[in-house]
C-alpha cells in the first residue's frame, strides 16, 4: 500500500509517500527556521502563510523524489491536530482536495500517533507493550502502549514543554533559533556541575512533568553571575554561559529519564521509544540507551534484572515530517475506511 502522508501542525510543510509503513520513498520538508528566527519563536500567522506558499511544491516535490504518479498512492494521510489551527487547515484542505479529485481515500491522524510510529519505520522489531516518551517543542507525554493504535497517557507536561524550555534558555542569552540544538552542542564543552538545578517532585506523584522552574532558576544564575546577553550573531561566547546550558540541559534530560524510568517500573514495557524533535539530543539519546538498556531491576523481593529496548528514529524522522504522518494511517487506510471529506483540524486534538 502505497501512502501520500502530509504535516502542517507548526512551522514544517513536509509530504511523504511511504510502502506499507515502512519503506521510505521520498520525504520532503520545507523548513521555516528562517521565517521565525528573527522572532526567536513560530509566528502562528506567518506560519500559516509559509505552508499556503510551499504546500504544492512540496507535496509535487515528494512524488518526483519517488518517482511516482498521483494516480499510483492508495490513500492519503494527513495531520489532524494538535498544532497551531491555521498551520494544521493549510494541510488538512489540501489533502481533502487531493483526495476527492483523486477519489482517494483519506485519514486523519494524530500528530503525536505519528511520532511514535516513526520508530517503526526503521525498526520493525518494536515489541509491545511499549512505552513512549514523546518529546519536542510543544509537547512532552509518556504513553503507554499496550497493542496497536491503542494508548494511554500516563504523564504529561504541566507546563513548558522540554523542548520550549531549551528554546527559551537559548532566546535569554541571546544564543539564536531554535534553541535547542545550539544548547546540545555547546553544552558538549561545558560542565554540567558547574550550576545547580533542582529536579521538580510532582506533590501527588504522579508521573507528570514540569519545567517551569528551570527556566526561573536559570534566571537566577544569570543574574547572579552577571550574565549578559549575547548582542549580535558570531560574538564569543564566556564559559561560564556554556556551563550554565549543561547544566540546564542536564538537569531537564534527568527529569526525563527518571519519570521515564519511574513509568517503565509501573508498566512494564518490553520496549522504550525515544520520539519527538528533542530526541535529536545527544545527551538524551546516549542517557536514555544507558538508563535502560543496560538492565532494568524489577520492584520487590525476589525480582530479577531485564533488559528493555530502547529505539529511536534518525534526525529526519525525528523531527516534524510526513513518513511518520504516513506510516500512522497506513493501518486506518488498510481497515478501509470511509472517505472524511468533512474532516476539520483541532489545535488540541488528543490521543488518548
Amino acid at each position: 500500500m502505497l501512502v501520500l502522508g502530509i504535516e502542517s501542525s507548526c512551522d514544517e510543510t513536509a509530504a511523504a509517500l511511504v510502502e506499507d509503513g515502512r519503506a521510505v520513498h521520498s520525504n520532503v520538508v520545507a523548513s521555516q527556521i528562517e521565517t521565525h528566527r528573527r522572532f526567536g519563536g513560530v509566528v502562528p500567522e506567518l506560519a500559516s502563510r509559509e505552508h499556503l506558499r510551499n504546500i504544492g511544491y512540496v507535496v509535487w516535490r515528494a512524488f518526483r523524489e519517488a518517482g511516482k504518479q498521483y494516480s499510483e498512492i492508495d490513500g492519503i494521510a494527513v495531520t489532524q491536530g494538535p498544532g497551531l489551527i491555521g498551520s494544521l487547515l493549510v494541510g488538512l484542505n489540501f489533502a481533502k482536495a487531493m483526495a476527492y479529485s483523486l477519489k482517494k481515500p483519506l485519514v486523519p491522524v494524530n500528530h503525536i500517533e505519528g511520532h511514535i510510529c516513526s520508530a517503526f519505520i526503521e525498526h520493525p522489531a518494536v515489541e509491545y507493550p511499549l512505552l513512549a516518551l514523546v518529546v519536542s517543542g510543544g509537547h512532552t507525554s509518556l504513553i503507554f502502549s499496550p497493542e496497536p493504535e491503542v494508548y494511554q497517557s500516563i504523564g504529561r507536561a504541566r507546563d513548558d514543554a522540554a523542548g520550549e524550555a531549551l528554546d527559551k534558555l537559548s532566546k535569554f542569552l541571546g544564543l539564536g533559533y531554535p534553541g535547542g540544538p545550539i544548547i546540545d552542542r555547546l553544552a558538549q564543552r561545558g560542565d554540567p556541575r558547574a550550576f545547580s538545578f533542582s529536579i521538580p517532585k510532582i506533590s501527588d506523584g504522579s508521573l507528570d512533568f514540569s519545567f517551569s522552574g528551570f527556566k526561573t532558576a536559570a534566571l537566577r544564575h544569570i543574574e547572579k553571575s552577571a550574565i549578559k546577553p549575547r548582542r549580535r550573531p558570531g560574538a564569543k561566547i564566556p564559559q561560564k554561559v556554556v556551563d550554565l546550558v549543561a547544566s540546564y540541559q542536564q538537569a531537564i534530560v534527568d527529569t526525563l529519564v527518571r519519570q521515564t524510568a519511574r513509568a517503565a517500573e509501573s508498566v512494564r514495557p518490553r520496549s522504550i521509544l525515544l520520539v519527538g524533535g528533542v530526541a535529536c539530543n545527544s545527551l538524551l539519546r546516549r542517557t536514555f540507551t544507558e538508563a535502560f538498556e543496560v538492565s532494568q531491576t524489577g520492584a520487590g523481593a525476589g525480582s530479577s534484572a531485564r533488559k528493555i529496548s530502547v529505539y529511536f528514529p534518525k534526525p529526519s524522522l525525528t523531527t516534524d515530517n510526513a513518513a511518520m504522518i504516513a506510516a500512522a494511517g497506513t493501518p486506518k487506510l488498510r481497515r478501509g475506511l470511509p472517505v472524511r471529506l468533512d474532516l476539520n483540524a483541532y489545535a488540541d486534538l488528543r490521543l488518548c
